[in-house]
This record gives C-alpha cells, sequence and structure tokens, in this order.
C-alpha cells in the first residue's frame, strides 16, 4: 500500500511541475534602457564586418541612470582603464528599485544594435554579476533564440524548472564558496540541473572567496572562451 502511494505522489508531482513549467509568463512591459557602448579598434576600419556583441549586467549597487555609476567595477570599468575587446561591449542600466527580469529591455536594445551597429547577430553573448548574473541566466531563458553563450557570476535563476531549455546553450558559470549575499547554491543547482538535461555547462567554484569576484573579468581566458562558441 505505501509503494502504490508513493508511485501516485511521484505521479502528481511530475504532473504538477509539467503543468508549471508550460503556464506562460506575463508580458513584461517593452522599455528602453540606457546603455554605454564599446567597439573594438578596428570597428571603424572594417566596414564590411559584423562584430561580436557581448552583453554586460552589472549589479545592484550601479542601479540608477548615471551612466559613469557602470565604471565602478566589470567590463566598463576595465574599458576605462584602457582595455581592449574583440566584442562590441554592451552596458545598459538597470534603473533603480527594478531588477533585470522586472521589465522586457532587450527587445529595444536588440533592435537599437541591429539599426545602428555592425553586430553579428549569430554571436551574441551576456555576462553578469550579482543581480546582473541572475539577469544573464533569465536573459538566456527568455531569449534562446539570440544568445549564443553566457557566463553568470555569482547569480541564479528564478525560473530553475525550465532551465533545461537552455542546454543547448554554452554556459560558463562563476561562484565563490562563501558567497553570503548569493549563496553558492543558487548556481550550483542549476549546474545539478543541467547536467542531468545533458547542459553544455562549465562552473568554476572559487573556493574560499566571497561575493566580490568582480575580478574574474581581468581573466582573457573567458573572452577565448566566448568567441570559440
Amino acid at each position: 500500500m505505501i509503494y502504490k502511494h508513493t508511485i501516485a505522489l511521484i505521479v502528481i508531482i511530475s504532473i504538477s511541475l509539467n503543468i508549471y513549467s508550460q503556464i506562460e509568463k506575463p508580458k513584461k512591459s517593452i522599455v528602453e534602457y540606457k546603455y554605454s557602448l564599446y567597439t573594438p579598434d578596428d570597428y571603424s576600419l572594417n566596414q564590411h564586418k559584423n562584430f561580436p556583441v557581448l552583453i554586460y549586467l552589472h549589479g545592484g549597487s550601479h542601479r540608477g541612470d548615471n551612466l559613469d555609476l557602470l565604471k565602478g567595477y566589470g567590463l566598463p570599468k576595465l574599458i576605462e582603464n584602457g582595455w581592449e575587446f574583440d566584442f562590441i561591449v554592451v552596458s545598459p542600466q538597470c534603473p533603480k528599485g527594478k531588477y533585470w527580469t522586472t521589465e522586457n529591455w532587450f527587445d529595444k536594445l536588440y533592435k537599437d544594435l541591429k539599426s545602428n551597429c555592425r553586430i553579428d547577430t549569430t554571436r551574441i553573448y551576456a555576462t553578469g554579476i550579482s543581480m546582473g548574473g541572475f539577469g544573464t541566466w533569465e536573459l538566456a531563458m527568455d531569449y534562446p533564440q539570440h544568445i549564443k553563450a553566457i557566463v553568470p557570476l555569482c547569480g541564479g535563476c528564478n525560473d530553475s524548472l525550465n532551465v533545461c531549455k537552455i542546454n543547448h546553450i554554452p554556459i560558463w558559470a562563476f561562484h565563490g564558496s562563501r558567497d553570503k549575499l548569493i549563496p553558492v547554491d543558487e548556481t550550483e543547482r542549476l549546474v545539478k540541473r543541467l547536467k542531468k538535461c545533458s547542459g553544455k555547462i562549465k562552473y568554476t567554484r572559487l573556493e574560499n572567496q566571497g561575493h566580490g569576484i568582480q575580478d574574474i573579468y581581468k581573466d582573457e581566458k573567458i573572452y577565448e572562451w566566448l568567441i570559440e562558441q
């Protein structure tokens, strides 16, 4: 009898998860976020070349309406300090009181980039840290047809039940083992789920490191890996 009850419970849970996964998400307001734009040195020289795009999503402390805030850390800071990239680097700014998942900011950004920049639409990558790490996971979930690969740092995903829908997207995730702001479990449960559904997941657990892992962006291997995808 216990065995039959157990089987029945498993069936009910499976059906419930399947129904949940098929529930259509409410549509988000389409908005336009300000962004900073970096183009490679040879962008103006190669007029007939389309360039890959790297979208960078900042953390919660850089929300607002002043793009100079973005230079505090991450890719905008590296660019400010003279770093050169082979990508068009796009750094949108999320308004105060909102999250990357609050509104649909990607559609207008994508349309603007297609209209005003020579972008390679088959090579659009995304990365982000903290709140931006969550945003990076969610961006891939919402636009699996556009995003080629992602590098989320100390993030997570609020829709982990559907994370296998991006098992075709190469992912390199980073998280500090001693992160007290966003527990490392937020990344590791996604890694485990993706491995079960044959996801293209690469994971670097940063032992004895906390939440401030922005120096990872100084590792050129990340950008080499993205270009290879």
